[in-house]
């Protein structure tokens, strides 16, 4: 208030000084076009032939002077404008009064000179409000070019979060981590009263929509501090140290308005690892990460500033931002196991009309693998299907076609197929189901379908496990493998040949095959050696990670091929065998199939039995 209170004071100094020096020209100038009257340049030659001009001054056109004696009006300044001596000779021999006029430029120089101005002066603004926009430094009444280096963090008070560790499930162990940095914002003095401190930094870490930004916003929630959210790609910026001024102010201002917590997301984009680029010019990015680093140097915890950040790619941060001292504590968020599914949905299904037989387990389980923004999206598209379905409430059938419809894709009812294709999918489905069903410590077979979904689907087996497993064994990989080339083993035994509707199961059974040797040493022949690390990054899909250096010999990729090549026959054979006798189950459980489209888990366990 005070610094607000001394620029108003100077501002009104400096206008009551403008107005003074208007006043007093304004005042000169209208004397000095009152001494002064205008002139006939008739009266001029008369007064120059009567001798009564004391001495003139000549502007070009115009002619300024002062009289011996004063005139009518009793003035002695006078002006005249030129007229030509000839035409003046003629008018004065006829007795005319006359006068010279200078035709007044002064609107058009004017214009000249301003609308120029206001263009290029527009055209100018326009711009950098668009640079403003793009580079997210400056907007609004206090935005512009002079605030490109501003940081422009979104800032939030308490009542603008609505956000508490209520509102988050199925990560209770990162809750527990972050309900000592409440406390300490809460509390500062009885937290450190045994000379603890808090971290200096916090790093998220975890697969992308697991709840990383709304732990963060939660953290704030309970402490009741101000929130400052700014993404990692904010800083970056095409000009070399406007992202290093971005780092600073963003500090300065949370320092004054501590406690409180700053959030980045996304640090990768701020934070990768320098010398990592390759060839080329990173000053920009190398200087704000350093600014960074000495932000974090200089950080006292005490002041009651939290930095939390969040990142799905940790495996590509500097070293220098991880060690101690700078982001001390590193908080796994990762992907919510069956309690934490069920917890996450008990969350999101407050929203929603359930009907009374829908199972919240039921739900979990036909959801492994799903991460808490899937589980969200999983909700709101059973809801949206009973709504298309005109249900009263959403059933466990909108929840399972929900779950068909972000596995599998669109259904595609109007896809049309020909008979003998269709009969390949259903023999093909089957063969999936029945060799899962047969295959003992395999996953239930929840739905199989005829049905077109996707881009390429034109049929799917949905399996149902019983338990969220972490380890495997090298049997139930083998029983993986062989339910996946299920379809491919019915296709053989009942039509005697094979179709290209079996790419993407080979896809998966090769990769898992080849893990086995290569990773999980599985193979007797090449011994307990890994021969790849398979790469450790979140957003790792099979097949997205480049190509490894081969660090073996030729023989041993040799063998590697051929050790592959035989647990994959394995697989085959024994699916081939369970099909085989099973013959009369396959056969009417296509015909049933290719009836009703689709069968339900207890429709397929009662083909299977007979």
């Amino acid at each position: 208030m005070e610094k607000n209170n001394g620029r108003k004071q100077q501002m009104m100094v400096w206008y009551i000084v403008m107005a003074v020096v208007g006043v007093l020209f304004f005042r000169g100038f209208y004397q000095d076009w009152q001494s002064v009257e205008p002139m006939p340049y008739s009266d001029f030659l008369t007064q120059l032939e009567a001798k009564n001009v004391k001495e003139v001054r000549i502007y070009g056109e115009q002619i300024r002077g002062e009289l011996i004696r004063p005139g009518a009006d009793g003035k002695k300044q006078f002006t005249v404008t030129r007229v030509d001596n000839r035409l003046a000779d003629v008018l004065a021999a006829h007795k005319v009064k006359f006068t010279g006029v200078i035709e007044s430029t002064y609107l058009r120089d004017i214009l000249g000179w301003v609308l120029p101005t206001i263009f290029f002066f527009g055209v100018w603004m326009f711009l950098m409000r668009r640079m403003a926009e793009k580079g997210g430094g400056m907007g609004g009444m206090g935005g512009g070019f002079m605030s490109i280096g501003k940081s422009n963090a979104k800032v939030y008070v308490e009542k603008d979060i609505g956000v508490t560790f209520d509102d988050v499930a199925g990560v209770d162990e990162a809750k527990e981590e972050l309900q000592e940095v409440v406390g300490f914002l809460r509390d500062p003095v009885s937290y450190g009263r045994l000379g603890a401190r808090v971290p200096h930094g916090i790093l998220l870490v975890g697969p992308p929509g697991t709840g990383k930004t709304l732990l963060a916003r939660a953290v704030a929630g309970e402490a009741g501090v101000p929130f400052f959210s700014i993404n990692g790609s904010e800083f970056v910026e095409m000009f070399v140290g406007v992202g290093a001024a971005r780092v600073r102010d963003l500090f300065e201002q949370a320092r004054k308005q501590a406690p409180a917590i700053i959030f980045i997301d996304e640090v990768d984009a701020l934070g990768k690892a320098r010398g990592s680029f390759g060839l080329g010019g990173h000053d920009e990015k190398e200087q704000t990460l350093n600014q960074l680093l000495a932000e974090l140097d200089g950080f006292d915890s005490a002041s009651g500033l939290v930095l939390l950040a969040a990142t799905n790619r940790p495996e590509i941060l500097d070293p220098a931002l991880l060690r101690a001292g700078r982001f001390d504590r590193q908080i796994l968020v990762d992907r919510p196991d069956k309690k934490g599914r069920i917890q996450i949905l008990d969350v999101h299904l407050k929203k929603v009309k359930l009907a009374v037989d829908v199972d919240r387990e039921q739900i979990a389980a036909l959801t492994p693998g799903f991460s808490g923004a899937d589980l969200a999206n999983l909700v709101n598209e059973a809801a949206t299907l009973a709504t298309r379905r005109n249900h009263t409430a959403v059933t466990l059938d909108d929840f399972t076609g929900a779950v068909e419809r972000i596995v599998a894709g669109l259904e595609k009812k109007n896809r049309l197929i020909n008979p003998m294709e269709r009969e390949v999918v259903a023999y093909h489905e089957m063969g999936h189901a029945l060799v899962s069903i047969h295959l003992p410590g395999s996953e239930a077979v929840h739905k199989v379908s005829i049905i077109p979904r996707g881009i390429g689907a034109l049929g799917y087996t949905i399996s149902r496990p019983t338990e969220d497993r972490y380890l495997m064994t090298q049997e139930e990989l083998e029983r993986k493998m062989a339910v996946l080339l299920g379809g491919r083993a019915a296709e053989q035994l009942i039509f005697n040949r094979v179709t290209t509707g079996a790419a993407d199961d080979l896809v998966r059974v090769s990769e898992i095959a080849r893990s086995m040797v290569t990773r999980y040493g599985m193979s007797k022949k090449l011994g307990q050696l890994a021969y790849e690390n398979g790469g450790h990054s979140f957003l790792a899909q099979p097949g997205a990670m480049p190509p490894e250096y081969r660090t073996y010999s030729e023989d041993t990729a040799k063998e590697i091929d051929q050790a592959v090549r035989e647990i994959v026959d394995a697989a085959f054979k024994q699916a081939t065998q369970i099909l085989q006798e099973k013959r009369d189950a396959l056969v009417s459980g296509a015909k049933i199939l290719l009836e009703k489209e689709t069968l339900t888990e207890d429709e397929v366990l009662a083909i299977a039995k007979g």
